[in-house]
């Protein structure tokens, strides 16, 4: 893009510019600074560096999130110090999210002790009112100052939705960093209303600012803002330290767009006659990222076939879940599961003509058998993937996402209802 004339500015933080793209409507460009501050700029320093660092962190978190299905404004990384992102209405909330009891909670809270695990999460809301040192806010206060943005009433509904998705939000995080070694201690996000769909989406920035990292759990080794923060004095040597954390954890972000280990599903059915429904399994399976494998086998016509197809799977250690199609007598998944180690799932087409007294091949085993049954495809599916997600962060974090996202559209369609029957 050319150079953006001064008058396209929207708005100014402390650490970011907010730019209009005149060709693009419905869309800004965030320009991360190199500016770092703390205590509500009480501190301010520039570091070199520092805003292709944070644009670097916060483009792999989003991506993280949005592929994920979190719902953000963010659409693509634009430059090295920029990004760009669906224009918002920003609701001027900070939600806080702890795991850990540490910094500001120990002050507002004396007696408890550092460390101190919340399970479930801790959530905290903050008013962004520099003037008063953005002071905390309770849910009775957020719901009494009846904002309104880009057409949208911010009430129960909408603070609900925020409050639950900042806790999926953590929590995919916080299983992705587990990967390194780190713990996410806690973290602010904002949100946004798209100016263009009225939606509430995570907005803003999530990068080193955001979130307190302790690696191994060790708060002394800790690699976010509060290096900064803690400083008795800003050397030019203690400002490399900081430099360096912060590039530590941009480095780091990408590894968890990686995936950890790998698995697929391997689908058998006993005839092509059933690949409508095996097609399906296959179609949920790719929406949590897992590759999914059709094969055709009977363990009635083919027993000898049945087990060097198992075999092929075992043979390469990659994990394998077994789905086993097989309508009329399922002696497929029966037969899978007292041969192999790995997981099997009995997914049987079910028809309305015998289809009471076929599923009974799939739900009575003889003893030492231990395949479940799953009649729906996509449930089938969603279980192997929770399997997987044990070990998979990615598939985890879309199992997490996908579990908000119903919760959401359930409130909204309450929401909508409500409004027509009133």
């Amino acid at each position: 893009l050319p150079p953006l004339s001064p008058h396209h500015k929207l708005n100014e933080g402390k650490t970011k510019q907010i730019f209009e793209l005149p060709d693009q409507p419905g869309l800004v460009l965030v320009q991360s600074m190199d500016q770092i501050t703390a205590g509500n700029a009480v501190r301010k320093d520039q570091m070199e560096g520092k805003a292709a660092i944070a644009n670097r962190t916060t483009s792999s978190v989003f991506k993280l999130l949005q592929e994920s299905g979190i719902k953000t404004a963010f659409v693509k990384q634009h430059s090295d110090t920029a990004f760009v992102a669906a224009r918002c209405e920003m609701i001027p909330i900070e939600w806080v999210c702890r795991r850990v009891a540490t910094g500001s909670f120990l002050k507002r809270n004396p007696g408890v002790k550092e460390g101190y695990r919340f399970s479930p999460l801790k959530m905290e809301m903050f008013f962004k009112d520099d003037a008063n040192n953005d002071p905390q806010w309770s849910e009775e206060q957020l719901l009494a100052a009846k904002f309104s943005l880009a057409g949208l009433a911010i009430g129960q509904c909408e603070v609900d939705v925020m409050n639950r998705s900042t806790v999926a939000i953590f929590e995919i995080l916080e299983k992705s960093w587990a990967t390194q070694s780190c713990t996410l201690v806690d973290m602010k996000i904002e949100f946004g209303v798209n100016v263009t769909t009225q939606e509430i989406v995570l907005a803003d920035v999530i990068d080193n600012d955001s979130w307190r990292l302790w690696p191994a759990g060790d708060r002394s080794q800790q690699k976010d803002k509060q290096v900064y923060r803690d400083l008795k004095e800003v050397t030019p040597e203690a400002m490399q330290v900081v430099k360096r954390n912060f590039e530590w954890v941009s480095e780091r972000v990408k590894l968890l767009l990686e995936r950890q280990a790998s698995g697929r599903v391997v689908v058998l059915m006993g005839s092509t006659s059933d690949l409508a429904h095996c097609e399906k399994i296959r179609k949920a399976c790719t929406s949590y990222g897992i590759p999914c494998i059709l094969r055709v086998t009977s363990a009635h016509k083919g027993p000898d076939e049945t087990l060097r197809i198992k075999a092929e799977y075992e043979g390469d250690s990659v994990s394998t879940v077994f789905v086993a199609v097989a309508g009329r007598s399922n002696g497929l998944g029966p037969v899978m599961s007292g041969n192999t180690a790995y997981p099997v799932i009995n997914c049987p087409p079910l028809t309305p003509d015998w289809g009471a007294q076929d599923v009974w091949s799939s739900l009575r085993m003889p003893s030492g058998l231990g395949c479940s049954t799953i009649l729906s495809p996509e449930a089938a599916a969603q279980f192997a993937a929770q399997i997987f997600g044990l070990t998979d962060h990615l598939v985890w974090s879309r199992l997490r996402a996908s579990m908000l996202n119903t919760w959401v559209s359930l409130k909204l369609a309450d929401q909508k209802l409500q409004a027509c029957s009133l």
